[in-house]
């Protein structure tokens, strides 16, 4: 069945592309296209994905579903392939000083490029004590700067405003005025995901999205890519199939609500040291 992604709007008029057509009789049978099979579009490498561990992905399963990230989910339903190079925990200096660096010295075709560039950075940053938005924008037009040499499209994210507990829906936005500056400054195409959030696709920790909200966020992602003029294969939910029980509701419902308290109760018992 198709998934139900709780709420997030479907995106309309993106179906599957229709097979390329051979162009010539004369086509001989072992040639790309022949037989209807797609000619070679691009000599570049896809998608490369730089960020934490929201971009990293991984986690538990949903309803069978694996927590894969929304980069990985983006490039499949562009046809691309895909470079993950996002690592958990990780700010903007951690991407400026560690995956840039670890990057370069692992690439095997130095100077091939890529058809779209993801970043999605800036939730441990805003989390820290002292965060400074200026420097902040400063280190993620860097980023960027570094990706817009590597990349024909670049592609970054704004931060959910209900992200984390206790919310700071003001400082995540100082936050996201940074990364939309620092975007215009590159050309670079703007995920805004600040009304993004839910109980089906957020975890209770109000941080990292469930496996199904990482579809949900390629599912956006592609909505913005499509406007540019990068035509999707098919819709990220489409990749993927699952069936719900009222047993299974329930125990997630329950789950989830366990967690939540805990989460409270830690937030709780911090305030009145």
């Amino acid at each position: 069945m198709q998934p139900d992604l709780r709420g997030e709007a479907p995106i309309q008029g993106l179906g599957p592309a229709p097979a390329p057509t051979p162009t010539s009789q004369s086509t001989p049978a072992s040639a790309p296209g022949a037989r209807g099979e797609p000619k070679p579009a691009s000599p570049n490498l896809g998608v490369i994905a730089f960020g934490d561990s929201i971009t990293n992905g991984g986690g538990e399963l949903q309803w069978g579903v694996a927590l894969q990230s929304w980069a990985m989910w983006t490039a499949r339903a562009l046809g691309l392939p895909y470079s993950p190079q996002a690592v958990d925990g990780a700010t903007v200096e951690d991407v400026l000083a560690r995956q840039i660096p670890l990057f370069e010295r692992t690439r095997a075709r130095p100077g091939a490029r890529y058809d779209l560039g993801c970043l999605y950075i800036g939730t441990n940053d805003v989390r820290l004590p002292g965060f400074d938005p200026a420097a902040f924008e400063r280190q993620h037009a860097r980023v960027l700067g570094f990706m817009r040499g590597l990349c024909d499209r670049l592609l970054t994210a704004t931060i959910p405003l209900d992200m984390g507990r206790p919310r700071n829906p003001a400082l995540v936005e100082s936050a996201n005025r940074a990364i939309e500056r620092s975007a215009a400054s590159v050309g670079a195409l703007v995920l805004d995901l600040r009304r993004f959030g839910g109980r089906g696709v957020m975890m209770a920790d109000h941080v990292h999205p469930t496996a199904l909200g990482q579809v949900a966020i390629a599912e956006r992602a592609i909505e913005v890519l499509a406007a540019d003029g990068l035509t999707p294969r098919l819709r990220p939910s489409e990749l993927v199939s699952y069936t719900t029980t009222r047993w299974g509701r329930l125990r997630g419902d329950l789950t989830y609500a366990y967690r939540h308290l805990k989460q409270d109760a830690r937030l709780l018992a911090r305030g009145r040291r």
